[in-house]
């Protein structure tokens, strides 16, 4: 599936908005890609996924202020936070599946090594 390398995490302030970025090696629009994200001492959760077709689904946590969407030109699958949260701190990782999408972590294989989000408050 290619190698993921994600992008854009930084030191915000609370209330801010935040882009990542999730790049891909190979046609990312050939598969499904998901957002999840670990805070220390805590499980990799789901944040967002969208499938090949462009379907979106969201945490509660991130739902009505988040939005993941896909730029085929940049081959990417982007994902913008806004009215971050001190909790929305953590490392953010794509993942990507070719078969079907998933919200669970578990059921991906292909991972990038994070990007970090810190959110001040």
């Amino acid at each position: 599936q290619g190698q993921l390398i994600e992008s854009g995490g930084r030191l915000v302030n609370r209330g801010d908005s935040l882009e990542l970025s999730c790049t891909a090696s190979g046609d990312i629009s050939k598969y499904h890609v998901g957002w999840f994200r670990q805070s220390p001492g805590k499980d990799r959760v789901f944040v967002a996924v969208i499938t090949k077709r462009g379907t979106t689904a969201y945490a509660d946590s991130v739902k009505g202020r988040s939005t993941i969407f896909g730029d085929n030109a940049k081959n990417t699958v982007n994902l913008q936070i806004d009215s971050l949260k001190p909790e929305d701190t953590a490392v953010y990782y794509c993942a990507s599946r070719e078969i079907d999408s998933s919200l669970d972590p578990l059921m991906y294989r292909n991972w990038g090594r994070g990007t970090q989000v810190t959110v001040s408050s």
